[in-house]
């Protein structure tokens, strides 16, 4: 998830590119770069860091020229740094492109370039564009970008310079967010909204498999085949702070709506179609190091701790390899026993957790292998990890995790099914079955993010309470914890969360008239338990929220409201139940007046044991 901007016009473009990628910032902010036509031709400044030192640069060597495109970086394909950093270029600086997304085949695409002659000076994927449009050059630079993209697999929104033809920018877009803005005697490149929105609000929203070829004059709109299209305008009346927000009302809520992309980009390139396998480029482990695993420790602190026990259950019913959990707080002091070959798995959004390094420092010291499982490329934890499974959802702006998290189960998922299908302990059946529903998570996320009436409701009744319970049994207790954590951090109201099978050891006594249950009840195998449990609350006076499979009706029957997540296989469940709960814990938090993106007394990044 990276930020994009280009300008043609009349006026100052290093301006106009540095204001649209401040507007950008929240889309990515490990670098940050520019090109520029000048008087002596194409010119970059690109820096590793935020935007204002990408200022600080342009301050000391301004560029000059009437047409540029920008772009502020969420690293994913090499560690942030200055030769990483886009725009990227051809070998004679006559092409220059910016990109969002994932090239898929990019090392393939890189051999090619390679033995034509073509040197490589980044680690990104992107530099097989610049080089890729410029083998197809020849006098027409949208027909050389509509074959260069012909070649390649994956998800990309680029925009593209060429100083072989200054007066024009062309912008392509496949499965990444791309819009065209609309002036007179000028026209812009934005990944989003804000990048433009102080100089025009009329724009045209590329759908997949669209392109546009701008100049001052106009803008003409054609598909990847080259056939021209019509598209009606659209024109913006949100405000700025609106509009950096996607037209939510906040960056939590925005976050959430993202969820099914942040589950494509996790997955995407780890899936290879045609041998229905799980490959993982970023671990190395090979199937014969699989086999000598004795024991897997996972570390994590918060959300990431509540993923990590999803992750526990779902490595070790694919694998059969014992799997503990430890909040990485505790791991050191605990004097952890790491016998040969023991993998520990530290799992951070950041990669920054003060806890999780001390941790996996700790490990290593003891002889065990580390994998990190984290979103940000060149942190602390990816950097000190022999592997890293890296969740790609993007910046997270609010505080509150939610597709930070619901990533990192993507992240468990692909793992335990690499890590069975080595061992030959996931049978082929259930891994295509597997697989099958894996995909099919994003589009039942939407569906349930279309259907979210019921949830304000609830959170209605629950907004005045002071004390709520979470229940559950096996994912479902682990997933309480995750959803207990989100609604005491941004509600304010106490929450706990019970196994649900140890309430009758001493939880009981804490149920009074009225006093709000959340029972979750998506594990078929006990779910004739949980209802159990949930009549033991009823009897004594609870008011049960239920969430429940699609079609499990009797629970009506018990509970006093049921909300209902669609069907998948089991051990992938908490992707979608997580959800509804996150939903619920933001409209208490909207309706009790608190500051949603920000809780009181919280962090984003803890960097402090």
């Amino acid at each position: 998830m990276c930020g994009i901007v280009g300008y043609i016009g009349n006026r100052d473009s290093q301006n106009i590119l540095l204001e649209g990628l401040k507007k950008l910032e929240y889309r990515g902010y490990d670098s940050a770069g520019v090109a520029i036509h000048t008087n002596t031709g194409l010119a970059l400044r690109k820096t590793k860091g935020r935007i204002s030192e990408l200022e600080n640069r342009l301050q000391d060597q301004p560029l000059e020229g009437f047409a540029g495109i920008g772009h502020t970086r969420w690293a994913t394909h090499g560690r942030p740094s200055d030769a990483n950093s886009h725009p990227h270029t051809d070998n004679d600086m006559k092409i220059s492109v910016v990109h969002n997304g994932i090239i898929e085949n990019h090392l393939q695409l890189k051999e090619e370039l390679e033995a034509h002659g073509y040197r490589f000076i980044s680690e990104t994927d992107t530099e097989v564009l610049s080089h890729l449009i410029a083998h197809h050059y020849d006098g027409d630079l949208a027909q050389a970008v509509r074959k260069a993209v012909s070649h390649v697999r994956g998800a990309y929104a680029i925009a593209v310079l060429s100083e072989h033809e200054p007066d024009k920018l062309v912008a392509v877009r496949w499965a990444s967010p791309l819009i065209i803005g609309v002036g007179q005697g000028e026209n812009f490149i934005g990944s989003d909204i804000p990048a433009i929105l102080e100089y025009t609000r009329d724009v045209y929203i590329l759908n997949d498999g669209e392109m546009a070829v701008l100049t001052r004059e106009g803008v003409e709109l054609m598909t990847l085949e080259g056939n021209f299209i019509a598209k009606q305008l659209f024109h913006i009346d949100w405000d700025l702070v609106m509009a950096e927000k996607n037209g939510f009302d906040t960056f939590m809520l925005k976050e959430i709506h993202e969820q099914p992309r942040a589950y494509e980009d996790t997955m995407r390139g780890r899936i290879d179609e045609e041998k229905q396998q799980i490959v993982l480029p970023g671990v190395s482990l090979t199937p014969e190091q699989i086999r000598e695993i004795k024991q897997i420790q996972m570390v994590a602190c918060g959300t990431a701790y509540h993923a990590a026990l999803v992750g526990k259950t779902v490595v070790e019913r694919l694998t059969r390899i014992p799997v503990e959990v430890d909040l990485a707080s505790e791991y050191r002091y605990r004097m952890p026993i790491i016998r040969e070959n023991t993998l520990v798995i530290a799992v951070s959004q950041s990669g920054e957790t003060a806890d999780t390094l001390a941790a996996i420092r700790e490990a290593k010291q003891w002889g065990a292998r580390v994998m990190a499982i984290t979103n940000v490329v060149g942190s602390s934890v990816a950097r000190e990890a022999e592997d890293v499974l890296f969740t790609l959802a993007g910046p997270e702006i609010a505080v509150a995790s939610t597709k930070a998290y619901s990533s990192q189960l993507i992240a468990f998922y692909l793992l335990g099914m690499f890590m069975g299908q080595s061992l030959g302990t996931l049978d082929p059946v259930t891994s295509v079955e597997m697989i099958a529903m894996l995909e099919r998570l994003p589009f039942q996320v939407e569906e349930m993010l279309r259907h979210q009436d019921p949830i304000h409701g609830i959170a209605e009744h629950i907004t005045q309470q002071e004390h709520l319970f979470f229940i559950g049994r096996g994912l479902d207790y682990s997933l309480a914890m995750e959803a207990s954590l989100k609604l005491k951090e941004i509600s304010y109201i106490h929450s706990e969360a019970y196994a649900a099978g140890e309430l009758k050891h001493g939880s009981l006594a804490l149920i009074e008239d009225g006093t709000p249950v959340i029972a979750l009840a998506t594990q078929e195998l006990l779910l004739e338990k949980t209802v159990s449990n949930i009549k033991e609350v009823k009897a004594r006076g609870a008011y049960v929220i239920a969430l429940a499979l699609e079609g499990n009706t009797e629970l009506e029957k018990t509970a006093d409201q049921v909300i209902y997540v669609p069907r998948t296989y089991s051990l992938l469940t908490p992707a979608l139940a997580v959800v509804p709960l996150q939903l619920l814990a933001y409209y208490t938090a909207a309706l009790r007046g608190n500051d949603v993106d920000k809780p009181r007394n919280l962090a984003k990044s803890v960097t402090v044991e």
